[in-house]
């Protein structure tokens, strides 16, 4: 089995690229794959962000699951891939969906990120999501 870049769910999704895209269609087809939780992230940014693809997140969702579940290709950390495409589907930001999923064996996820927590309390997720508290007077946490 072989880990797969970035450039490969890219070209495999966009298909901007003639003779790129045919290479990572036949190397998907004809190969064993391992796709990894921070290929999927950077693939997603790639894809999504206005500095590159700018695709709609539905079209990115579908993409990223259609590669997923090709037959020759794995994923590490399925379940939480999974997870986080649905959090995102929801409104969260990837980056920090993938992080929630990832952190499914703790007891939650610590953030200071206010926008995070209100995409995890409107999807019924708030329980795993600890958002620190900001203390507005800094001399109150020197006594």
């Amino acid at each position: 089995m072989i880990a797969i870049d970035t450039n490969i769910i890219v070209r495999y999704a966009v298909k901007d690229d003639k003779r790129q895209a045919e290479a990572a269609i036949r190397f998907l087809k004809h190969t064993p794959c391992l796709l990894l939780p921070t290929v999927v992230l950077e693939a997603v940014w790639v894809l999504s962000s206005k500095k590159g693809y700018a695709l709609p997140r539905e079209t990115v969702i579908e993409r990223i699951q259609h590669i997923a579940g090709l037959p020759n290709v794995t994923v590490l950390e399925a379940s939480a891939l999974s997870f986080a495409l649905t959090c995102y589907a929801s409104g969260m930001d990837f980056a920090d969906a993938l992080h929630l999923g990832l952190s499914g064996s703790c007891s939650g996820f610590a953030t200071l990120d206010q926008k995070m927590w209100l995409c995890a309390e409107r999807m019924g997720q708030a329980e795993r999501v600890f958002l620190l508290p900001i203390i507005e007077n800094i001399e109150n946490l020197e006594q």
